[in-house]
């Protein structure tokens, strides 16, 4: 939760294991879904999942080539929405962005 990057589980694995050798890449998934669950980190859908610590409503955007996850604080991204609607109630939402980062266009 102290990065500002957007970890997979398998780069939070390889840096616990620095401090808990033992540790297993399963026991890192079943520790950040426990946090996802308890809405004290992001999950971030994509080809490979990556995390947020952020957990206010924000966007991202997601590089198709390289998968690299960046946020978007812009108050034009910013989705205004009635928590009420037909389908049932809203009570969070994900906004991604897909497209080439700009080292990819390079």
């Amino acid at each position: 939760m102290s990065v500002d990057t957007h970890p997979t589980a398998e780069t939070v694995h390889k840096s616990v294991k620095k401090k808990i050798p033992n540790i297993s890449l399963g026991t890192v998934y079943r520790i950040l879904k426990s946090f996802v669950d308890e809405k004290e980190i992001l999950e971030i859908p994509s080809d490979v999942s990556h995390f947020d610590g952020e957990i206010k409503e924000h966007a991202h955007f997601i590089c198709r080539k390289c998968g690299s996850v960046s946020d978007l604080f812009d108050n034009k991204t910013k989705v205004r929405y009635n928590k009420n609607i037909s389908a049932g109630e809203i009570d969070s939402y994900q906004l991604n962005f897909y497209g080439k980062c700009n080292k990819c266009l390079k």
